[in-house]
């Protein structure tokens, strides 16, 4: 029996033991929303990086992933509509990723490709500076969808960003490089204590731009990226173009899975060692605003 590619998703990216990051992250909500996830992990931690006592693990190579994927070919295993790829820290590791891609993009021509260019935050990469040449002439041309936060749209642009017209000017840069659809995830530029989202979509030599403002939380979220990317692919593949309806969708989550675990955490002293535990998404708990989620969130087209 032969696999129906139609909602079939092969995720490559980070993954840890305990808490969600990476594949623990995106993985509930894209079945949730009605997809299989083949998940490879590019790394396997026992938690986040941000705890206070470290984490163990092993990153998986180049050669290991190749393995993988050859084994999912012997067995025809390989029919997907959607390709994802978050962290990866290993330029060989990327560039298998090209091969990847090839391979799927010719058994079905209507793979849809969301890069999620994770190199880092707040003005500090997290991967070696070699991936960045890889990301930018080899990985970006391939993307159906592109969503760096700030700092990595800034990184691939080699433009600051000091105000929306720098957005604008970023997102337009970087549809040259091919990519139909670019969501710049989380953005700050003013005195606002209020974080803005954009979401551009190049078609038919025309752009249309959506932006979206919503709240700030002051807490230190791991894997808000990850579950980002998910819930952006799941309700695009619903929605299409209409970037209005996914942004609602994936924001109005977002805010609802983060209010509920700031709840949680704030049962809790903040001088508690193990605060980092505390502040793990809340995704089960979040089954029914994953599956059908409140609009608290309503963004509007700037073009």
């Amino acid at each position: 029996m032969r696999f129906l590619m139609n909602k079939r998703i092969l995720s490559i990216q980070s993954h840890v033991v305990s808490g969600y990051v990476g594949n623990k992250s995106a993985t509930f909500p894209l079945q949730l929303l009605g997809f299989e996830v083949d998940p490879i992990n590019s790394v396997q931690f026992s938690n986040h990086t941000g705890y206070r006592n470290g984490w163990n693990g092993d990153m998986l190579n180049s050669k290991s992933l190749n393995n993988l994927f050859d084994g999912l070919i012997s067995n025809n295993l390989i029919e997907y509509s959607h390709l994802l790829t978050g962290y990866i820290g290993d330029a060989d590791f990327l560039k298998s990723i090209i091969n990847i891609h090839k391979y799927l993009k010719e058994k079905n021509p209507n793979l849809i490709y969301l890069c999620d260019p994770v190199l880092g935050d707040n003005n500090k990469l997290y991967v070696p500076e070699g991936l960045i040449p890889i990301y930018k002439n080899e990985i970006l041309p391939l993307a159906n969808i592109l969503t760096p936060n700030q700092y990595e749209a800034e990184v691939l642009s080699e433009m600051k960003i000091n105000n929306e017209n720098d957005v604008i000017i970023i997102l337009k840069m970087l549809h040259q490089k091919g990519i139909k659809t670019i969501v710049l995830s989380s953005c700050q530029f003013d005195n606002s204590e209020n974080l803005y989202c954009y979401a551009s979509l190049y078609e038919k030599n025309q752009y249309t731009t959506v932006k979206v403002e919503f709240p700030k939380i002051n807490a230190k979220f791991v894997g808000t990226g990850d579950l980002f990317c998910a819930l952006f692919l799941a309700w695009y593949d619903t929605y299409k173009n209409d970037l209005k309806q996914v942004c609602d969708k994936v924001l109005s989550t977002m805010q609802l899975i983060l209010k509920r675990t700031i709840d949680y955490a704030g049962k809790y002293s903040d001088s508690d060692q193990d605060s980092a535990k505390y502040l793990e998404l809340k995704l089960i708990e979040s089954k029914r605003d994953i599956e059908n989620p409140l609009n608290i969130i309503n963004s509007y087209y700037i073009s």
